[in-house]
This record gives C-alpha cells, structure tokens and sequence, in this order.
C-alpha cells in the first residue's frame, strides 16, 4: 500500500486508491450522537456528520409511520462497509435500521481531506 493510502505524506492529487464509501442512516435524536462517536472511536469511520431535523415518511408493518429523526453521514473505506453495517446493527436501536451505502467512485476533492479519511479508518493488522 502506498504512503498515500495509508495516509502518510506526498499524497499525490486526484482521488485515493482505496475505494471510498458514505453511508445514510437515519436514528432517533437522542442515539444519534452517541452512534456517530462510536463507529468514530472503532475507527470504522472517519467522520459523521449528525443532521437533525428530518422527518421521515415511511411503511412499516402495514402502517404509515412518521418519525422525526437525525440522518447521519458516515464517511468511510468500501472494505470497512461490512463492519460498519454490523456496528450498526449491533448500536442501533431499531429493528432494522437503514444502512445504504454509496460508492464515491473516483471521489474528488480535497486531496488532503480524502488522505486523512482513509488514514482515521485505519485499522491494526
């Protein structure tokens, strides 16, 4: 792997080498938070970002429900979405949570942000 992809210095421009992922999920305002810090911490991603204030519209069981949640961004390696998916699974406290992931494929950007994202997500051999 190069030094760029691990994350270390001379990132070259343009796009990683490791392919990159965001991921929506939406969660009940008072879990959102504490989910984005704990896939943080696990280094299963770089970022969250916590967006409040969307109501969702949806069918669930027969029913039309609607829920005022938080959606959360989750920035992240296309090899880390299994694990961040069962992190998710595990943390969350719905049934079935959503977890869609999409690919950024040759993501383009700031060289240095997309450097430092591959290297917060990091994990030890």
């Amino acid at each position: 792997m190069s030094s760029w992809a691990a994350g270390g210095a001379g990132a070259p421009p343009g796009p990683p080498l490791e392919p990159l992922r965001a991921l929506l999920c939406t969660a009940p305002p008072d879990v959102a938070e504490v989910l984005a810090k704990r896939l943080v911490e696990r280094k299963l991603a770089a970022c969250v970002n916590v967006l409040p204030g969307v109501r969702s519209v949806y069918a669930w069981k027969g029913e039309v429900q609607v829920d005022d949640e938080c959606l959360l961004v989750v920035k992240t390696r296309a090899s880390l979405v299994p694990d961040v998916t069962a992190a998710i699974l595990e943390l969350h406290p719905y049934d079935m949570p959503e977890v869609v992931a999409l690919a950024l494929e040759g993501a383009e950007g700031n060289p240095a942000y997309l450097a430092w994202l591959v290297a917060e997500t990091a994990r030890p051999s």
